[in-house]
């Protein structure tokens, strides 16, 4: 095999909880994550070159060592003693910066591709503690599907497919950096906490209004705070059919929970012109 094309989907939170801070300085995590069908593709060719070359479709991405995608295959090269090189394009359609993980899924599409592509036969355990080493999302993005992630992350826990939905995602023109909104979060108190086991008991169930009602990001106050179109946004999202509206991850990016398409897209197209954003996207649940 000489080249290989993947699809690296994104990925919203159904729940994010923050329950302390470990030694290491990492926040101890419990969330649910969830894929949806939204992805960029990801092309891998061999080349001759001993070297990693990669282009994007977005002009100022970075395409060295800044860039996940790049190191994940550079980490493969020199752990596995690959001689050769690999050419990798990225075509973007997942916003940039969003909480949706776009990064992150890139880097695992690149960790699985060069498993395949040089027949490397890298086992689960290897893999994942690789994708640790370049972030805190990369193992469930290789994994995708429902899961319950805790730890940094990295400690994953299958869960049942949830409910199909239609998920509207809408990202504010601003950038919100993870830093910054997990020290924040540390001079919050928090006194509300996502009812984790309720939101499984709803997948379990198959009951995507219980999943609804069950949504809940502790980053999202301290969000607010520092870009208040994440709270205008799920006001409009509930005021135009959502079932349920939350930010992703560290934000800013929110979306929309519909259980029709028609609505979703009329909601979609009410917020595009609402807010003037360019990032708005009709999508759904994506179940592995």
């Amino acid at each position: 095999m000489e080249h290989i094309n993947l699809k690296a989907r994104a990925k919203i939170n159904l729940t994010l909880d923050v329950t302390g801070v470990r030694d290491d300085g990492y926040h101890e995590l419990k969330m649910i994550m969830q894929t949806v069908e939204l992805y960029d593709r990801v092309y891998i060719k061999k080349i001759d070159k001993p070297y990693v070359k990669l282009k994007s479709n977005l002009e100022w991405l970075p395409t060295d060592g800044k860039n996940l995608a790049y190191r994940a295959a550079e980490i493969i090269r020199k752990e596995y003693g690959i001689n050769e090189g690999v050419f990798i394009e990225l075509q973007k359609a997942i916003p940039v910066a969003a909480g949706l993980a776009g990064g992150s899924s890139d880097c695992a599409a690149v960790l699985y591709g060069m498993n395949i592509l040089f027949g490397l036969k890298i086992d689960r355990k290897r893999m994942a503690e690789i994708a640790l080493e370049l972030g805190s999302d990369v193992p469930y993005c290789l994994m995708r599907g429902t899961a319950l992630a805790e730890g940094r992350g990295e400690i994953l826990t299958k869960l049942p497919p949830c409910p199909e939905s239609w998920v509207v995602l809408a990202k504010p023109p601003v950038g919100l950096s993870t830093a910054a909104v997990y020290k924040a979060l540390d001079k919050t108190e928090v006194t509300v906490h996502p009812d984790t086991e309720a939101a499984i008991r709803a997948i379990e169930n198959n009951d995507l209004s219980g999943v609804a009602d069950n949504l809940s990001n502790v980053l999202e106050k301290v969000s607010i705070e520092m870009c208040p179109m994440v709270g205008q946004l799920k006001k409009c999202f509930i005021d135009n059919g959502a079932i349920g509206a939350l930010m992703s991850g560290s934000g800013p990016t929110v979306y929309g929970l519909f259980d029709d398409k028609d609505l979703a897209a009329e909601a979609a197209e009410t917020i595009r012109k609402e807010f003037q954003l360019r990032d708005v996207i009709l999508t759904k649940i994506y179940n592995v």
